[in-house]
């Protein structure tokens, strides 16, 4: 009778210990699902740095900033560097020159865009050391070849200037066929020296009423055009 009790007690116990441990385990399961989001709560929770990487800020480049490039063109500081090669004026001297020739030519001064030095480097092989001064503007449209450009060398540098202008009239002359309404103008054109000065001329204006005649006709009217932008600068430069 004693042993059947102890039995009993004994089942009993393991009983109760066994109902126990599946009733913490089932409590610690069912925490881990309340503490973790589902669904859209999850979704709209998300990691914050998704979040911050979305603000909708601009990076370096992009629309709304002004980069800072003067540190690629020249090494130095931005704002002076990019004054250098795009000047907002030119110096007085060469506004001087400037007003000469259009007051000289009125309407039928058609250069508008000012060459900077970086075009001028480029496009005429002038570079910085090669002179003090210039004045230079050419057109906006590339159909239209009207333009002008009056360099002051520094000293013992005038040949080498007048060269590269004229290396450039060249090249100008054999490319006609790229614009062959312009012919006329650019085998007008003319590379002449004026004091301390050398000059590329090449102007016209409007020439359409002109080409029916033939290109000695056009030539002809250039090469007036373009004395009369010579004889203005050399005017003022002997004021």
């Amino acid at each position: 009778m004693k042993k059947k009790i102890i039995w009993l007690c004994v089942l009993a116990l393991a009983f109760s210990l066994t109902a126990c441990g599946t009733k913490d385990k089932d409590d610690g399961t069912g925490g881990s699902q309340v503490e973790e989001p589902a669904g859209e709560d999850a979704e709209a929770q998300g990691p914050k740095e998704d979040e911050d990487s979305q603000d909708g800020s601009l990076g370096a480049g992009e629309e709304g900033t002004v980069p800072d490039t003067g540190d690629a063109v020249t090494g130095e500081g931005g704002s002076d560097a990019a004054e250098d090669i795009y000047p907002e004026s030119w110096s007085e001297e060469m506004e001087g020159v400037k007003k000469a020739v259009t007051d000289a030519l009125g309407s039928d001064y058609w250069p508008n865009t000012m060459i900077y030095t970086d075009y001028l480097e480029g496009a005429f092989g002038l570079s910085a050391d090669l002179y003090e001064d210039y004045f230079g503007e050419m057109p906006m449209i590339s159909t239209n070849v009207d333009m002008i450009l009056v360099v002051k060398p520094k000293e013992g540098c005038a040949e080498e200037v007048e060269e590269a202008l004229s290396a450039y009239r060249d090249r100008m002359v054999q490319d006609t066929m790229q614009y062959p309404q312009n012919l006329g103008k650019i085998q007008a054109s003319v590379v002449e020296t004026v004091g301390d000065y050398v000059c590329f001329v090449q102007l016209g204006a409007d020439v359409d009423d002109l080409l029916d005649s033939g290109d000695e006709v056009v030539i002809e009217h250039c090469q007036e055009q373009n004395q009369l932008a010579l004889d203005a600068i050399e005017d003022y430069l002997n004021q």
